[in-house]
């Protein structure tokens, strides 16, 4: 799940690498397929005309020599089959092998473009055995229509603004942006798409591109928010389920407040093993202290609030920008080394290193253009989970979220605090948190990290226990590891698990 800050309060994109291979298509014998639901049939039953990936994801991504594109047409709202429709961005590489079938797979976000995530598992039986698809999800990357909100210029200027104080006065005008972005999100989306683009409806997506693809049933390899499209996927359709893994769990059975008050917790273990590894290296900006590594990071932060640093790009380093990109390196430990750059130069008065990593987060090109991950994150967010209407339930909030990661405490809290982005929002919301319960899912496999910031552990031993899964732990600092932290005992299992169907051993750790 991404952390937002400001508006939200949840990035991990998994990065995947992408290389060529020789196509072979030799498919395995396939049972019947699902009929589709009377009215959809036209959907289920279109043929892919897949093409080169030219003018498919974003202008920095690079596909290899034999990946393919193409789109493929879902109703925007499932009720109503012949009202208007949205265009589904697919990629795949083709099996290079005897091929079981396709492997449909997602980074997470939500709001994050999938369609790199063909090239992931390249060179292991995974790219012999499976077509590897991956997709935008509706709204987001290269579907259409996409969900807009805010013009380059409009994000910059947002960026650069001081977070407002939690007096009356600071709240009131918190409010009154968060109701001007839902407006404008009205406006250049239109609220019949923002009222359809949530994992109850992407989950109707998987199932067409299922089919699509000529599946009869689903193997599918989801990360973070992905593993909440998976596990409704299999409470939706549990007999069209062939396999799952599900790295990085998010428990749907959690509100947003719980939600975020475990996350930030995730993200304080995180900053603390960080200020641990750092305190044994000469120069660590944090010092030689662990215990006191929170009130020397806060001394380098707390001015930005007034005066940003130097940069290179005029643009300078503001507050909220300085945290995000810390909190993009806490994502994995092989970034620790960047934060203590990046803190090094915050120390010296710059700021270059701290508001690249804010632009990767955020998605800004080198054109000073945006892809659409953040708004897309908002209002996929937004229609996904309740409101939060209550500004004493807000205020509560507030106080334990500083509680639960004092890094994060900018120190002016109040016991206020202003209702956020999605009690503004112009369209119901079209789920509700809830325990899964599946009959005749077959054996999926849940992996769970054991200091995992985003999505901490605890939500992965849950959720296994909610799909009767077999619970695969990683032992690790990390947001997600499965098949991209190079770990041979777990990427073993989960290979062995999507080819063979073989259940990992109880009770695994890697």
């Amino acid at each position: 799940m991404r952390w937002r800050r400001g508006r939200g309060v949840l990035v991990a994109a998994v990065l995947a690498v992408v290389a060529a291979g020789c196509t072979v298509e030799q498919a395995e014998p396939k049972g019947p397929m699902p009929a589709p639901e009377q009215g959809l049939e036209r959907f289920y039953q279109q043929t892919p005309q897949w093409g080169e990936c030219d003018g498919f994801g974003d202008p920095d991504d690079r596909f290899p020599p034999n990946a393919q594109c193409t789109k493929i047409t879902v109703p925007i709202d499932y009720a109503k089959p012949d009202g208007p429709t949205a265009q589904i961005a697919l990629s795949r590489i083709p099996a290079s092998g005897a091929k079981i079938g396709s492997l449909l797979m997602n980074p997470g976000g939500p709001g994050v473009s999938g369609l790199s995530m063909a090239g992931i598992a390249n060179r292991t039986p995974l790219s012999e055995r499976f077509d590897r698809v991956g997709f935008d999800p509706r709204g987001v990357g290269a579907s259409t229509p996409s969900i807009s909100c805010l013009t380059p210029q409009e994000t910059d200027a947002e960026r650069a603004e001081r977070p407002e104080e939690n007096s009356p006065e600071g709240i009131a005008a918190a409010e009154a942006e968060n109701k001007e972005y839902a407006d404008k999100c009205v406006e250049r989306s239109g609220d019949a798409l923002l009222a359809h683009v949530g994992t109850r409806e992407v989950v109707r997506d998987m199932d067409v591109i299922r089919a699509v693809l000529g599946d009869p049933k689903l193997s599918y390899l989801g990360y973070s928010y992905g593993t909440k499209l998976g596990s409704l996927y299999a409470e939706q359709f549990p007999g069209r389920v062939r396999a799952l893994v599900l790295d990085g769990a998010v428990d749907s059975s959690k509100d947003p407040v719980q939600e975020s008050l475990h996350q930030a917790a995730g993200f304080q273990t995180a900053f603390d093993a960080y200020a641990q590894h750092c305190a044994k290296e000469p120069e660590c900006p944090l010092g030689a202290d662990p215990a006191q590594a929170v009130a020397r990071f806060r001394e380098l932060v707390n001015p930005l609030w007034d005066k940003p640093a130097a940069t290179t790009d005029p643009r300078g380093l503001g507050y909220s920008d300085a945290m995000t990109g810390v909190t993009q390196t806490l994502y994995s430990d092989d970034l620790w080394q960047v934060l203590t750059l990046g803190l090094d130069e915050l120390r010296d008065g710059r700021g270059d290193t701290l508001l690249q990593l804010a632009d990767m987060y955020d998605g800004r090109r080198d054109d000073g253009t945006y892809n659409n991950t953040q708004d897309a994150f908002n209002a996929i967010r937004c229609v996904d989970d309740p409101r939060v209407t209550d500004p004493g339930v807000a205020g509560r909030q507030d106080t334990e979220y500083r509680k639960a990661a004092p890094f994060l405490d900018d120190g002016r809290g109040t016991g206020k605090a202003p209702l956020e982005l999605c009690a503004s929002w112009p369209v119901p919301n079209s789920g509700n948190p809830h325990r899964i319960s599946v009959a005749g899912l077959p054996k999926v496999v849940v992996v769970s990290t054991t200091d995992d910031p985003a999505t901490p552990y605890q939500a992965g031993v849950d959720l296994a226990a909610q799909l009767d899964a077999a619970l695969i732990t990683f032992q690790g600092n990390r947001h997600t590891a499965a098949l991209v932290a190079g770990d041979e005992c777990l990427d073993s299992a989960v290979i062995a698990y999507l080819v063979d169907l073989t259940v990992p051993e109880p009770g695994l750790t890697c």
